[in-house]
């Protein structure tokens, strides 16, 4: 799809599914093929239609023009993702974000771009935590000292695309300030919180803030054994958990 200038790498599910279309929001290293059969599944659980798409910089999509700035999560919520849907004419939507993608969910639903039906948000983060940039920066020296970048150089065209423009800009010190928890009020919708006890990029006093802020009802699911990608940690619990909250408000 071409959306703002934008090269964007889509696929869609079960397009003769009724319902909510869920949208797939990816990781901050993540794109439409590091989901891997993820989205089939739900999407096959919930008998829903599903759109996946890899941000600019991941994937297959545009690489970054620019290094992103403090605020990309908000342009992604605020400008792309409601460009997306209303090219592919998707009005009615639960999203589905992990990561960086839950973060870009929960601004999109508490400005209220546009109706969102409910949100699932896998390690979202809200605010800026200690362990969240020491394990950024245990993963920059992955990336240049040890294999991270050949792992992911299998996911994406421009590898260093995706990871310097997630890694910079987290580690920069004009991010330590980054919150979005004056998003969290506006939020209307049923949420769907979801956690591993082991995550190494943020902890459970994520979840505390989206409860306690947001308006509607939250559901909330923390899985033992479990770090920061619950949907392969703990693949058959997360989408247990999805399938019934998808259930309940579709």
């Amino acid at each position: 799809m071409d959306v703002a200038g934008q090269q964007l790498e889509c696929v869609r599910i079960g397009t003769d599914h009724p319902g909510p279309t869920l949208v797939f929001l990816h990781e901050g290293l993540g794109s439409v093929a590091l989901w891997r059969d993820f989205p089939q599944r739900v999407a096959d659980a919930t008998a829903r239609p599903a759109l996946i798409y890899s941000r600019a910089g991941y994937g297959r999509s545009t690489a970054l023009a620019a290094a992103r700035t403090p605020r990309y999560m908000h342009d992604e919520a605020l400008v792309t993702l409601p460009a997306l849907l209303d090219a592919l004419g998707i009005v009615d939507s639960i999203l589905i974000g992990h990561s960086d993608g839950a973060s870009i969910a929960l601004i999109h639903a508490g400005a209220r771009v546009r109706p969102v039906r409910a949100l699932v948000a896998m390690a979202p983060h809200v605010f800026v935590e200690h362990l969240s940039i020491a394990n950024i920066a245990q993963a920059r020296h992955d990336y240049e000292s040890a294999d991270l970048r050949a792992r992911l150089g299998r996911y994406h065209l421009d590898v260093d695309s995706a990871f310097r423009g997630w890694n910079d800009i987290w580690l920069s010190p004009a991010f330590r300030d980054w919150n979005i928890e004056s998003y969290l009020p506006g939020i209307d919708c049923p949420l769907l919180l979801i956690q591993g006890r082991d995550d190494e990029y943020g902890t459970l006093a994520q979840l505390d803030a989206i409860e306690r802020q947001v308006r509607s009802r939250v559901d909330r699911a923390e899985f033992l054994d479990c770090g920061h990608s619950p949907h392969r940690d703990q693949p058959l619990a997360t989408l247990a958990a999805i399938t019934a909250f998808v259930s309940s408000v579709s």
